[in-house]
């Protein structure tokens, strides 16, 4: 959680920023404890699941939506609202849409990128957890979608790879610097890590 919002009311119980969600609990810091126990039990589901293309758009929304279907009605549906978290801004909701099918996209033109040199692989992942990161498409649970998806593409292709081998706060500070236009750090991270 975190993110600054145009709409503070937006998906929240007024006059706060707790998401309203199917437990009616009403204090962000033991909504965040119940989120976190509920996706870390279901993204070990997907995690044990292999997966094959189409890694599309609607793969990516049906994993949002099982991850959080237990604690939000709008689980798997794009944001309305614009956000930013940490000085970085997302993506325009009014552009949102049309960016995210044109993301996925290309990565069904490039063939989910099968068959390229690691060093070109790798290129292709940092560039695609780039542009997902900047999408941020959902209201809440952005990184953790994203990271169960780059999962499943890297060892789609073949790679043994596991985000929980990275230092998040590293990972972070790789995605902020990204987001402003250096990916050296971000690339190191998943140079080293694909294996």
């Amino acid at each position: 959680m975190g993110y600054s919002i145009e709409a503070i009311g937006d998906s929240c119980y007024p006059n706060s920023t707790c998401l309203i969600n199917k437990f009616n609990i009403k204090d962000d810091k033991k909504l965040s404890e119940i989120e976190a126990e509920i996706t870390f039990a279901k993204a070990a589901v997907l995690e044990s699941k292999e997966v094959k293309p189409p890694f599309d758009f609607d793969f990516y929304k049906s994993i949002h939506r099982f991850l959080f279907e237990d604690l939000y009605d709008w689980a798997g549906v794009l944001r309305k609202i614009d956000i930013s978290k940490k000085g970085t801004s997302f993506c325009s909701v009014n552009e949102l849409e049309n960016l995210c099918k044109a993301c996925f996209n290309r990565l069904e033109q490039a063939n989910y990128f099968k068959g390229l040199s690691k060093e070109k692989f790798v290129e292709e992942i940092v560039d695609l957890y780039q542009t997902t990161n900047f999408l941020h498409p959902f209201r809440e649970g952005n990184g953790r979608t994203q990271r169960i998806f780059i999962s499943k593409l890297i060892k789609y292709n073949g790679y043994d790879f596991n985000f929980s081998n990275i230092n998040p706060d590293l990972l972070m500070i790789a995605t902020i610097k990204a987001a402003n236009g250096v990916s050296d750090d971000l690339y190191n991270i998943f140079k080293n890590e694909i294996r």
